[in-house]
């Protein structure tokens, strides 16, 4: 059944301010059925911007495998670790208002923790916790046990979840030094959520209402999972079983990762809102709402380290190319300049998100399972729709 495109409201801009625009785009749907069969895929939605202006979106399959339940293009959908760009955006605007500094390390921030603290962690700042280049070791079985250990301690409000958290993980040594060496850590972005908590007065989570989804007017934007307790009003997650079924995963304890986790990745919205996040990173903040110069955009987008490529590297991260801060710069085959990108997936959900800022073009999927044939599908899709929507080839 073919998603319906709704009216769309404001959904980007220009420099001077945002624009209205109405006019529906066109619909992908027929473009993206035939991954639904191929790729073994619950369901699978995407949205195309340029200039601000949302060109294309659509979605196709169902909310729930086995049944006849149609997502729709204003069905909320898990971002994973596409969340972080949010993060560092967030951290961005405190570093502008001088509240932090890039530089600004850990033991300055938690500074009645500095005495006990690993040395090498003291001095890791916020840019090198946001480039995956802060010597911390990708997730193992001590970040795994800290999880674990965290559903256990009772009375705690998020933010301070978190600061047990850095206490916790404060003593462990790092595996590099910082600087020199890109590891994958979804830690060090909740590290970067407790420095944001301490600096902002507020949870994670407040902060990314009210200086990210309430700015850009991201009204479907959440946090956990897509779906409600007792419902079926969002594409549910899925698990591959060994044998090739699909598992739905209701929304619960074990419908998206822990709380927690939130800095590192929990964000679920729209395809549409999601487009209207690309557009305004495509704009690289010369479009309204001014949350950040843009030369601060340019600076989250810049490479800092490089991305060795790792071994089976799990869909959601990344696998070659830079990373700057939350964001991934990668070549693309069938574009002749480096994207700006980031992938994300809770294990039961993957999202795709790219940008060309020389362009103003941004693009995003998403769809309701993880694993191998869902990155199939969404590196495929991603190269059909440059096909056909992109502003250079």
């Amino acid at each position: 059944m073919a998603a319906l495109v709704p009216s769309l409201g404001v959904i980007g801009g220009t420099a001077q301010g945002q624009v209205a625009h109405t006019r529906a785009p066109a619909s992908l749907d027929d473009l993206l059925r035939p991954y639904l069969s191929r790729y073994s895929l619950p369901a699978l939605a995407a949205a195309v911007v340029r200039g601000g202006i949302i060109v294309g979106a659509g979605a196709v399959g169902t909310r729930r495998s086995g049944t006849t339940s149609p997502v729709t293009v204003g069905d909320r959908f898990h971002i994973g670790s596409d969340t972080k760009a949010m993060t560092a955006l967030v951290a961005a605007m405190f570093v502008e208002q001088g509240a932090l500094r890039w530089d600004s390390t850990v033991g300055s921030i938690f500074t009645e923790l500095a005495a006990p603290m690993d040395p090498g962690l003291r001095d890791v700042t916020l840019q090198q916790l946001l480039s995956h280049s802060s010597g911390l070791p990708s997730d193992n079985d001590a970040f795994g046990l800290l999880l674990t250990q965290s559903f256990a301690q009772e009375g705690l409000n998020l933010d301070e979840l978190r600061y047990w958290l850095v206490q916790r993980a404060s003593k462990q040594p790092l595996a590099t030094k910082p600087g020199t060496t890109f590891a994958y850590s979804n830690l060090g972005y909740m590290i970067v959520g407790a420095m944001l908590e301490r600096t902002g007065k507020r949870t994670w989570e407040e902060l990314i209402v009210e200086r990210v989804f309430d700015p850009l007017r991201l009204k479907s934007a959440g946090f956990g999972p897509q779906s409600s307790l007792g419902r079926v009003d969002a594409p549910l997650g899925h698990i591959t079983r060994e044998d090739g079924t699909l598992k739905p995963m209701l929304a619960g304890p074990n419908g998206d990762n822990p709380a927690i986790m939130g800095p590192a990745g929990v964000v679920h919205l729209s395809i549409l809102d999601f487009a209207v996040w690309a557009g305004w990173n495509a704009a690289e903040g010369s479009r309204a709402p001014a949350l950040v110069h843009p030369e601060t955009v340019r600076k989250l987008h810049t490479k800092i380290i490089e991305v060795p490529p790792p071994p089976n590297a799990p869909p959601g991260t990344p696998a070659r190319g830079g990373y700057g801060m939350g964001w991934g710069i990668l070549k693309l085959s069938y574009v002749p300049e480096p994207v700006i990108t980031h992938d994300g997936s809770n294990t039961m959900n993957l999202a795709s998100i790219v940008i060309q800022p020389a362009q103003d073009f941004g693009m995003v999927l998403a769809t309701n399972v993880s694993g191998t044939k869902a990155n199939d599908a969404l590196r495929a899709a991603t190269e059909e729709l440059f096909t056909r929507f992109g502003t250079s080839h």
